[in-house]
């Protein structure tokens, strides 16, 4: 079978690595990001690319801007291009679903609204649009618990003043902060243990992501990874579990999102009602999505405006004149930040959370000029495509926050689907409102008070463990505007 599919593209002029029995091009692609990940970077470059995923630049290079790679027996297509990525990811008539979740994956995921799909996923998604959409946040309390969150770690940040402190694992407590107590009516310490199995979950998913589970045999002989997998997916659903059974006891009615699932698993109507295994799915979903984008949205902006002193100057000036030193920032005045909306983008641009998205054919179907065969794997890799100087220009690697002073279609010369950060298509990332709201109150309130400097203890080794993120975290020297 892999042979045909293999002639069958070739025919095409889809050309790639060869099939090899068994495990397809999985030890290639580990050995390369193994190689990868042991080797830092220059601080002051930005070309990410050929770090974290190795095997898909060199690729590219050698076949083209689509090939086909074999993940085991399986094959994929991966498609860098952006007016393809663009027809996959709108998928009229339901042409390409997303994949299932298997393995690790599943377990850290399951069935929620990131992975399933049909009847499932319209009431899922109906269900978060009501909280995240952005007028939702504008009418609920989510702001104000932002400001909150992040006054909490600035008082933290008090005892750093001129001393290096480690801002990506700061920020991870904060995002997992605000979500506890913007979806779920909870704080961070009483979430605390499901984040601290989720980022374990995590690395058990980085770990296993091109090793290949045989049908029967997997299920048999078990790794430690498989038992430890095992352990934090019961573990995570019994806190999960815990924390419904607690807000049904209290029976208090509150317009977040463990609030509306808890309604919705009562209605009467059983299109509408969502079982207690699509709640623990959904919770999972947001615990861990909920926090990661941001903590990587946040890490890496500071990190930049670290790097590029000037910009960092040209953003505090803006929050100055917008809210002065010592105002909160507000939902309405949070739309006036430019700069920082500039800022924002170009780091999603150069280090966009999500690196690869997968998708499968679900019959056989015409893709630009290829016919291609069912249950045919599509590996998109929005990472390339932020990083394509045919779309971005020669200084694509460069960070220039006024490339977005246009707005996103004047950056990317109106070619849809060149700027993926949060997805492309109906199954956009229906928290990125919520993300980027949080990153600006985040933002705004540490520019009030600190300049920051890059440590010389920092060293820039970017990776992808499912989100792309500092291996070693940021560290900066923080400067309190207060004592100059």
């Amino acid at each position: 079978m892999p042979i045909l599919i293999q002639n069958a593209m070739r025919s095409q002029g889809i050309k790639g690595p060869s099939y090899r029995f068994l495990h397809g091009n999985n030890i290639e692609i580990s050995n390369m990001r193994a190689r990868s990940m042991g080797r830092p970077m220059d601080c002051f470059s930005h070309e990410i690319f050929p770090k974290i995923m190795p095997h898909v630049h060199s690729w590219v290079n050698l076949f083209g801007p689509i090939y086909l790679n074999w993940y085991g027996p399986q094959a994929q297509l991966v498609v860098t291009e952006a007016e393809l990525v663009k027809e996959i990811m709108n998928n009229n008539n339901g042409a390409y679903p997303k994949i299932k979740l298997e393995g690790h994956a599943k377990k850290l995921l399951g069935d929620g609204l990131s992975s399933t799909q049909g009847e499932k996923w319209m009431k899922l998604r109906k269900l978060a649009n009501g909280v995240f959409h952005g007028e939702s946040l504008k009418a609920s309390n989510m702001t104000p618990a932002m400001i909150t969150s992040t006054e909490t770690m600035l008082k933290r940040w008090k005892d750093y003043n001129g001393k290096e402190i480690e801002v990506f694992q700061e920020f991870k407590v904060l995002t997992s902060d605000v979500i506890s107590k913007t979806a779920f009516g909870s704080s961070y310490l009483e979430g605390k243990k499901i984040f601290d199995m989720l980022t374990k979950l995590t690395l058990n998913v980085s770990r296993n992501s091109h090793k290949i589970r045989l049908p029967g045999i997997s299920d048999l002989i078990k790794s430690d990874d498989d038992k430890e997998s095992e352990k934090l997916e019961q573990g995570i659903k019994d806190c999960i579990l815990e924390i419904i059974r607690k807000r049904g006891e209290e029976r208090s009615i509150m317009n977040d999102y463990l609030g509306e699932l808890l309604v919705a698993s009562c209605d009467e109507d059983d299109r509408k009602r969502i079982s207690v295994d699509d709640m623990v799915d959904e919770c999972k979903t947001f615990y861990f999505a909920g926090h990661e984008t941001t903590a990587s949205l946040l890490g890496w902006t500071v990190f930049l405006l670290a790097t590029h002193p000037e910009w960092q100057e040209k953003a505090r000036q803006e929050v100055l004149e917008v809210f002065g030193i010592s105002a909160n920032p507000n939902q309405d005045s949070i739309g006036r930040l430019n700069m920082i909306n500039m800022i924002l983008n170009e780091s999603l641009r150069l280090y966009p959370p999500v690196p690869a998205l997968k998708r499968k054919v679900e019959t056989k179907v015409r893709l630009g000029q290829m016919t291609l065969p069912p249950d045919l794997e599509l590996y998109i890799c929005p990472l390339a495509v932020h990083h394509d100087s045919k779309i971005w220009g020669p200084d694509v690697h460069r960070f220039m926050p006024d490339r977005f002073k246009g707005g996103i279609a004047k950056a990317t010369n109106n070619t849809p689907a060149a700027f993926l950060p949060f997805g492309f298509g109906p199954r956009t990332c229906v928290g990125s409102n919520f993300a980027l709201v949080e990153a600006k109150i985040a933002l705004v309130m540490i520019l009030q008070r600190y300049r920051f400097k890059l440590s010389p203890n920092y060293v820039h080794s970017p990776v992808q463990i499912f989100m792309v993120r500092p291996q070693h975290g940021v560290q900066i020297i923080l400067d309190d505007l207060e004592t100059e």
